[in-house]
């Protein structure tokens, strides 16, 4: 069976992602911190919360989590797990894993914020997690912020709100969405099964 940790690092949605994953026979590890001496197939870091708070949390698991990065293991990213794969936010002091360089700024003011609702990917460059998901497939997201990455070579999809953000990033087996793929229907279930895949092959 497949082992995923998924990082609780008191932050909310990790239970709606571990039942989604538990649809999929995965056998879900919740830990606020991750031991070096059990094995993983792949690691999730979850969201919604605050930057400012997340980043003091996660910081007793910064140097395992380098080394999975490092070692090209699978690591999935939603939201804020996401934004944390980067540098610096503007939505308040700490710095991220920096994984990737870049900075997670605020949704233009010219539309609603938070962004609430199903929307649209448009892809941009092949990426594991879509294989079997059609361009332009429907997906839900919660959210104020999103990732700016220096090197767009990283951004596999983005959506259009007011600006085309980045929605997906992928390099190597590093993976984040903006949008949550357990509260988006057949596609975000497909993304969460290549995952799984992933895991199981790595």
């Amino acid at each position: 069976m497949t082992n995923i940790a998924i990082l609780d690092y008191g932050v909310g949605n990790l239970f709606s992602i571990q039942t989604a994953l538990n649809k999929l026979m995965v056998n879900t590890i919740l830990t606020s911190k991750l031991n070096t001496n059990q094995e993983y197939d792949g690691i999730i870091l979850p969201g919604v919360g605050s930057w400012k708070y997340t980043v003091k949390k996660i910081e007793e698991n910064r140097q395992i989590l380098q080394e999975w990065h490092d070692d090209n293991k699978p690591i999935l990213g939603v939201c804020l797990g996401m934004q944390l794969f980067f540098q610096r936010s503007v939505e308040g002091p700490g710095k991220g894993l920096e994984f990737f360089e870049g900075e997670i700024k605020m949704l233009s003011k010219e539309v609603k914020i938070p962004h609430i609702g199903w929307n649209i990917l448009k892809k941009n460059i092949s990426n594991p997690l879509l294989d079997g998901v059609k361009d332009r497939a429907w997906v839900y997201f919660v959210h104020s912020l999103y990732p700016e990455p220096i090197n767009h070579s990283i951004i596999s999809t983005t959506t259009d709100y007011g600006i085309d953000f980045t929605s997906m990033i992928y390099d190597k087996k590093t993976f984040g969405t903006q949008f949550h793929p357990e509260k988006s229907g057949k596609a975000g279930a497909k993304i969460l099964e290549n995952f799984v895949s992933i895991c199981d092959n790595q």
